[in-house]
């Protein structure tokens, strides 16, 4: 059963749940259950395996529900009366319930049952998303609905019926229901005048879908079309002619570049698309159009006549290297805002330089260029020069072009330009004079690059750091980017006329040098500096004071030059940055020779996480007043600092003024917590991630500020009642993923009334009959982030990661379980006090009846009796076969002697068992008669001599004088001749003939058959068919 297994139906979950009111807390249950409810008449059901959808409690108001979330569940039927109860509904979500085939995880087919009057039923429904499930026809819907979500589903055909009645649709998605991961076998089908009744369409978006041509009569209302990544590679004026209502249209992609993309793509034919010069002429309200991946090899200037008013056009991953340079066709969109020209490169070809066309200058109203994936050596004032004038242009972006010369002073001519990106590019220092660049103004075929070159989309850059502890360059007037560069030496040179600029980022260089407070001397605005993931040497005290407005510094991971040993490091840095008010030291790896204290009159925010301070305070009073010289530090980010004990005399020495302290993911098992009186601001204190196992030693100390408190990830297991009870400011409190067992109201006091925030998911909660803590935890139940669906049991094993409101109700309230249970406990009582009674006082009786018993029990009666036989098989074979005695050593008698525990079997062998000093015929007689079975192991049977057949004679006689049939045979070639008296055994008994078998896999059921034929008599194994077997003697 998979994850199903386990799963709450929701029908019975709400029976126990009304049954949990009666009996548990006097707050009230979670009105929603198993869903939680959101501000705003949200009910979020996601994620929760649901089979069905839920039908909540009478009590529930379902009336104020407007929003239902049931994605990612497992709802493969939906019925009529599933949505009755929720009359106020407005939007719902079903996505991700039963996909199809190819979007399956599992690729498991599945098809969504709808019945007719599921949404009907819903009168008030506006938005409905049935995405990824597989349905093949539109369900019946509600005319009041003015959002509808078809995509990834298997719908192939549109026509009039399919949705009519829908007059309020004003946004209808169809998207991916015919493409790679979704295949069919033929295109979406959209009928002429499928959609013409939808009079207020105003969206429709028909991606993914295998369509060759624009659907026809599509309603005159659109505003926007998407029909990206299908296969229209021809356009003319009547596929769009009644659309004049138009301002978005997407229609990239359908004629793609395979060299570029990131998924299965079908080359675009040879001398196609086919653009009809005038296909967007009678678009005149046209705001936005996509025309990325269609292999353009250059723009017509008539495709854009009449389209004034364009704000956005997307000409990405196509061929127009050349175009861009000479094109003409942007003197008539003065209005465009946003131009992507991103990833239109020369296969294997990067060009020396690439300067732009003069009709870029008429883009007046220009706001965002992107150039990224160009792929030109050298940027000079040449290549922008068009845009220079563009008063309203603010960001440009020009990274992944593999740049290697870059003249930055050109962007200090461009009057509004606000961020501009040359990250992952070549650039190493200030550019040469533009004449040593190449030819000025023209375009130069450079190096080929190895292989085909299809740049994918950029990685990510690392979790960014918190906006508490560093700057963003947000709405900063102008920023440079200039990451993952090749820079190894910082110039001033490089910043000429950039007197403006305020945030710079030169991370993921390999600046080495050592900075002296020269380096940016023309950035006197500058007010946020990236310099992390370098090797900067930080040896002069004067470093960075060129800067006088420098407000954040960031010099996280620069743990090179701090892991040279006897390398000492000047910190001092920072006293004469009198503007600083965030600094980040993080994850250097300090631990010894740097400065004894930091000082600083105006720093808020230090971040010095992932260091070694637990080695600097270990080397006595050097570092203890580290950050004592920060006298206003507000934050302060300790965490990964290898901390295993925090002692007083630390805190005392931090700067008083702290308000945040984090000491996350070190290894503190103790914290004395009335030294948190030594910080008399702090308000908020993280210790996640540590090994605390008790909140034990002492409580938080009266008169703390502290309002929030993240103690997760630890092992906690026990709290002192009152530890939070006399942190009165306290409001959030995170202790998920611990090892509570309980959550008691003792610990928090008056506390708990005031809780904004209580997190207890991830802990082992023991669920057992009247846990206290249910009834707490529904008295702050606001508080507790959640708590319907997300709080779960750890025991007992049988609600282990179950919702704490789903516990089997019996183990408290089952009368006749509880009766079931005394009634059994009773009987044990009973006989433990009667058995020993009986025993004392007619114990030889019951002992004596017990072994009369056992005497009717043939097996029995003969395995204990006195007349048990000394072994249970003698094992006759051919010792001059090696084969067979070997077989016989290491795996007959390993197996019934060894292997079979308290069962094992007393074989008898001729060279381990016969007593020497008598002659053959004595042993052998003795052999035969001291056994139960005599076990005769042949490689073949056409003819046996010597001993084997005199024992075989012996075990025949036994036959006549007791009557006991005692031969087993084991062959052990199969394919060989089988004698007459074989094959006639076989017939008449057949178990006590076995075959050894060829394949490893068939020796386990050997062996048990075996141990079979010598434990149990042979009469046993006769075929009743031919004869009864050996009779006993009277």
């Amino acid at each position: 059963m998979g994850p199903y297994f386990g799963a709450l139906h929701p029908l019975s979950l709400l029976v126990q749940a009304a049954m949990l009111a009666m009996v548990l807390a006097p707050g009230a249950l979670p009105p929603f259950l198993p869903c939680e409810l959101q501000p705003h008449g949200l009910v979020d059901c996601k994620w929760l395996f649901l089979k069905s959808v839920p039908r909540f409690s009478a009590t529930a108001p379902c009336g104020n529900i407007t929003s239902l979330w049931l994605h990612s569940n497992r709802i493969h039927h939906l019925h009529d009366s599933d949505f009755v109860q929720l009359s106020g509904l407005r939007r719902l979500n079903l996505k991700w319930n039963c996909p199809p085939a190819g979007l399956s995880p599992m690729h498991f087919p599945c098809h969504m049952t709808i019945e007719p009057n599921t949404f009907l039923a819903v009168p008030t429904l506006e938005e409905l998303n049935l995405s990824y499930n597989g349905i093949s026809t539109v369900p019946a819907l509600p005319s009041s609905l003015t959002s509808l979500v078809l995509s990834r589903t298997n719908i192939l055909t549109l026509d009039p019926a399919s949705l009519a009645g829908l007059h309020a649709l004003r946004h209808l998605y169809l998207d991916g229901n015919c493409y790679y991961k979704n295949p069919c076998q033929e295109a979406l089908q959209v009928a002429p005048g499928a959609l013409l009744g939808l009079s207020n369409l105003t969206h429709l978006s028909l991606k993914y879908n295998n369509l060759t041509v624009v659907p026809r009569h599509l309603p005159p209302s659109l505003e926007s079309l998407l029909l990206s990544y299908n296969h229209i590679v021809t356009l003319v004026p009547d596929d769009l002619a009644n659309l004049t209502a138009l301002r978005v249209l997407d229609i990239g992609g359908n004629c793609r570049r395979c060299d570029h993309a990131r998924n299965p793509c079908r080359e675009c034919p040879r001398g196609f698309p086919k653009l009809h010069r005038d296909t967007f002429r009678h678009l005149s309200h046209l705001e936005g159009l996509v025309l990325k991946d269609s292999s353009l090899h250059s723009l017509d200037p008539r495709w854009f006549r009449g389209l004034g008013n364009l704000l956005t056009l997307d000409l990405s991953e196509n061929f127009l290297y050349d175009c861009i340079t000479k094109t003409k066709a942007f003197h008539s969109l003065g209005r465009l805002r946003k131009l992507n020209l991103s990833f239109n490169y020369h296969k294997k070809v990067s060009f020396a330089q690439l300067p732009l066309a003069p009709s870029f200058g008429s883009l007046r109203s220009l706001w965002k260029l992107d150039m990224h994936g160009i792929f030109f050596r050298s940027l000079s004032e040449t290549t922008l020069r068009p845009l220079a004038h563009l008063q309203v242009l603010q960001h440009l972006r020009l990274q992944l072009n593999f740049i290697s010369q870059a003249q930055l002073s050109i962007f200090g001519a461009f009057p509004g330009l606000r961020y501009v990106d040359l990250s992952d590019n070549r650039i190493s220092g200030a550019a040469e004079p533009p004449a040593a660049a190449g030819q000025v103004g023209g375009v130069e075929r450079g190096r080929r690059l190895p292989g085909d070159l299809a740049p994918g989309p950029r990685g990510p850059r690392g979790p960014p750091s918190s906006e508490d502890f560093m700057l963003s360059c947000k709405g900063l007037p102008f920023t440079l980017d200039l990451s993952r560069n090749n820079v190894v030496t910082v110039q001033s040179e490089m910043f000429t006329q950039l007197s403006r600029l305020q945030c710079l980022c030169l991370s993921h260089n390999s600046i080495s040098q050592a900075v002296n407070g020269s380096q940016f001397t023309p950035l006197t605005s500058l007010r946020v500096l990236d310099l992390s993931h370098n090797k900067l040497d930080l040896y002069h005290g004067g470093s960075f004071t060129e800067l006088p407005q420098l407000k954040a510094l960031d010099l996280s991971y620069n743990s090179q030059p701090f892991s040279m040993r006897g390398v000492g490091h000047n910190l001092s840095f920072v006293a004469q940055l009198p503007a600083l008010r965030y600094l980040s030291l993080a994850h250097n790896d300090i631990h010894s020779r740097v400065s004894q204290q930091l000082r600083s009159a105006s720093l808020k925010a230090l971040d010095f996480s992932g260091n070694a301070l637990s080695q600097m305070w270990a080397e006595g009073d050097l570092y203890l007043r580290f950050f004592q010289g920060l006298r206003n530090l507000v934050r302060l980010d300790l965490s990964q600092n290898r901390l295993h004990i925090l002692l007083p005399r630390n805190l005392a020495h931090l700067p008083r003024s702290l308000q945040l302290l984090r000491l996350r993911d070190n290894y503190l098992a103790f914290f004395n917590w009335s030294s948190l009186a030594l910080l008399p601001r702090l308000e908020a204190l993280d210790l996640a991630g540590n090994q605390l196992k008790a909140l034990s030693n002492g409580t938080l100390p009266n008169g703390t500020l502290l309002q929030r408190l993240d103690l997760s990830g630890n092992s906690i297991g026990f709290v002192d009642p009152g530890f939070f009870a006399l942190a009165e400011r306290l409001r959030e409190i995170n202790l998920s993923a611990n090892a509570l067992k309980t959550v008691e109201p003792s610990w928090f006091g008056p506390v708990a009334g005031a809780l904004k925030v209580l997190d207890v998911t991830a802990n082992p909660l023991h669920c057992a009959c009247g846990a206290a803590f249910v009834d707490f935890l529904l008295e702050v139940q606001a508080a507790v982030p959640g708590l319907p669906s997300h709080v779960r049991c750890g025991s007992p094993s049988q609600l282990q990661g179950r919702s704490i409101f789903a516990q089997d109700l019996r183990l408290c309230l089952d009368e006749a379980l509880s009766w079931d249970c005394f009634g059994l406990s009773l009987l044990t009582v009973a006989l433990s006090l009667a058995v020993p009674m009986l025993h004392h006082m007619c114990g030889w009786d019951l002992w004596y009846c017990f072994h009369l018993g056992l005497a009717w029990l043939p097996r029995r009666g003969r395995q204990w009796g006195a007349d048990a036989l000394p072994y249970d098989a003698f094992v006759v074979f051919d010792k001059a076969h090696s084969s067979v005695a070997d077989w016989v050593y290491n795996e007959l008698r390993v197996q019934l002697e060894e292997r079979r525990g308290r069962r094992a079997l007393r074989l008898c062998l001729e060279e381990r068992d016969w007593l020497p000093g008598k002659t053959l015929f004595e042993n052998l007689w003795t052999s035969v008669y001291s056994s139960r079975k005599t076990l005769f192991v042949l490689a073949h049977t056409d003819s046996v001599s010597g001993l084997l057949r005199a024992s075989f004679l012996l075990a025949q006689q036994r036959l006549l004088e007791d009557r006991k049939d005692v031969v087993v045979l084991v062959i052990l070639c199969p394919d060989a001749h089988r004698s007459r008296y074989v094959r006639l055994r076989q017939r008449l008994c057949r178990q006590s003939v076995l075959l050894w078998p060829q394949q490893p896999r068939g020796q386990r059921s050997f062996w048990a058959q075996l141990g079979t034929a010598l434990t149990r008599d042979n009469r046993h194994f006769y075929n009743r068919n031919f004869c009864r077997g050996p009779t006993t003697a009277e």
